[in-house]
């Protein structure tokens, strides 16, 4: 793929959305790689941290300051392993050099993990939020897991995106779901799952011309 034709997507989603099928959805009808939780795969084998360790850490903030990021991604190579730095912090330095490696080199999608923040900077992106309302995030949410209640999903739901709240915000210091942060804001209840991913391809594919 020529290099007018090179873009990336990130995905940002409300938890029950559905966000990240459409995510993985939208990088199969593009024909490129979606990533999500293969990123801590990587950033294990990058950093020679545990992925099981990384895995519980995913998408939380760390209750530090984040000094370290103002000293640039190359700071963890040359000295986070010898540095008391928490282990969150360490994760999302880590795959923010995954993210723009990543990007530099083909075109692809990313879900969550502040992709939108961590490629402001690059050209040919567009940044996607996707959310729902309550009621079906929690229909969803039912299905999705055996034995839960409405109750009980409505609590997962919201302290879930509680979390990523505070992880998008901690570490970007930008707001989650403020409409400046994307291009694009869509509601997965009008189209679900497939039709959102359908919807969204065609508007990449009309945007690159591919």
């Amino acid at each position: 793929m020529d290099s007018q034709k090179k873009f990336v997507i990130t995905v940002a989603r409300q938890y029950g959305s559905g966000g990240r099928e459409i995510g993985l959805r939208l990088g199969e009808l593009l024909g490129v790689k979606a990533y999500d939780k293969e990123l801590i795969t990587m950033a294990a084998q990058k950093s020679g941290m545990s992925s099981e360790v990384l895995d519980h850490v995913d998408e939380k903030a760390t209750s530090s300051l984040l000094y370290t990021l103002a000293m640039g991604s190359s700071y963890f190579n040359s000295a986070a392993q010898n540095m008391n730095i928490p282990i969150n912090d360490k994760l999302f330095m880590t795959q923010s050099e995954l993210i723009r490696e990543i990007a530099e080199e083909n075109s692809c999608v990313f879900v969550g993990r502040c992709a939108d923040y961590v490629l402001r900077k690059a050209e040919n992106k567009i940044s996607i939020f996707i959310y729902a309302p309550l009621d079906y995030k929690i229909k969803r949410i039912i299905e999705r897991h055996e034995g839960i209640d409405e109750k009980a999903a409505k609590d997962l739901s919201q302290k879930t995106d509680k979390r990523r709240i505070n992880y998008y915000n901690y570490y970007t210091g930008k707001k989650w779901g403020s409409p400046e942060n994307y291009q694009i804001m869509i509601d997965s209840s009008i189209l679900g799952v497939e039709g959102t991913a359908q919807a969204l391809a065609a508007i990449i594919k009309a945007k690159y011309g591919i």
